[in-house]
């Protein structure tokens, strides 16, 4: 018999910490499926900036444990295991992972979102060997070596600054004229004397037979291409929604994300979506753990009123 539960969130990360958090502390009986790791996307970030109540900011490795000792206490129970199955059983939701099976009356998904790959020559082959999506984990074996960044907003930039401590030289390769990211990184970014960009292009190929030793960078308005020695490519180029376990493909965007509305709730009566798996999401950590907090509101209006339509 499956164990019930006012409220099961589906994910780790802080959308899903803080949404178990605020659901335990209105009393709800709550499961956090936090996936195979605790914190999401930002386990891998050296440093959170902007986040509040953490003037120098905060490690991701630290930010979830804090969050998750937090909901503990509050009452909120985890299981580290991930979703394999989603259904709805009329009033309520059965929630199945590889082990246990769940029943729920409010399901928040915070499954978040992957980092996109280039899905370029190379890439693939090249994946560990030169290739990376964590500065934080491989800028230390790179030291004063030289690196290419693909992309131009938060991650590229944040992710550029930590290698560049370690690098020789870091070139950050990037669509736009300008970069996309939030104007503190860009400021570090331009000043620092280590980090070189590449506008108007893109990495068309990682080259290497047994390691990185380069990168062909072809020029997105004339086509022209050119080779950039180097000995290892990081990759922050968007976010994929982690959304693949859905069946009901009319809750996701084109993108793949689930829709919702300003309450997080999706066209499903008792689901809710928060964090960078929804669409319109900030894709900031003190954004996601608003939605968090926001979407087990909703959720406890809804059971407590069991009108999907008017308690939003």
């Amino acid at each position: 018999m499956s164990k019930e539960f006012d409220i099961v969130v589906v994910g780790g990360g802080i959308a899903g910490l803080t949404a178990g958090l605020t659901a335990a502390r209105l009393a709800r009986s709550t499961l956090v499926l936090t996936g195979d790791v605790l914190g999401g996307q930002l386990l891998n970030i050296e440093k959170i900036d902007g986040y509040p109540g953490f003037a120098d900011g905060v490690p991701g490795y630290d930010l979830g444990p804090i969050a998750q000792e937090q909901a503990a206490a509050a009452g909120a129970e985890f299981a580290m295991t991930r979703l394999t199955g989603l259904e709805s059983t009329g009033e309520t939701w059965r929630v199945a992972t590889a082990t246990d099976s769940y029943t729920a009356r409010s399901v928040i998904l915070a499954t978040g979102a992957r980092l996109r790959s280039l899905g370029v020559p190379g890439e693939s082959a090249l994946n560990g060997k030169g290739v990376s999506q964590c500065a934080s984990c491989d800028a230390p074996l790179l030291r004063e070596r030289a690196v290419v960044v693909a992309g131009g907003g938060d991650s590229a930039l944040q992710e550029a600054l930590t290698l560049a401590e370690h690098c020789s030289s870091v070139t950050i390769v990037h669509h736009g004229a300008a970069f996309t990211a939030q104007a503190a990184y860009r400021t570090l970014a331009e000043a620092h004397p280590k980090i070189s960009s590449v506008p108007e292009s893109e990495v068309s190929e990682i080259l290497g037979a047994d390691a990185v030793t380069g990168a062909r960078i072809r020029h997105t308005g004339n086509g022209a291409t050119s080779e950039l020695e180097c000995d290892a490519v990081f990759v922050f180029v968007g976010l994929q929604p982690d959304t693949a376990f859905i069946d009901d493909r009319s809750l996701l965007d084109g993108a793949g994300s689930i829709v919702t509305d300003t309450a997080m709730r999706t066209g499903s009566p008792g689901l809710l979506a928060a964090g960078t798996v929804r669409a319109g999401s900030a894709c900031r950590a003190a954004a996601s753990a608003g939605d968090g907090a926001t979407a087990a509101l909703a959720a406890d209006r809804y059971l407590t009123g069991g009108d999907w339509a008017d308690n939003g």
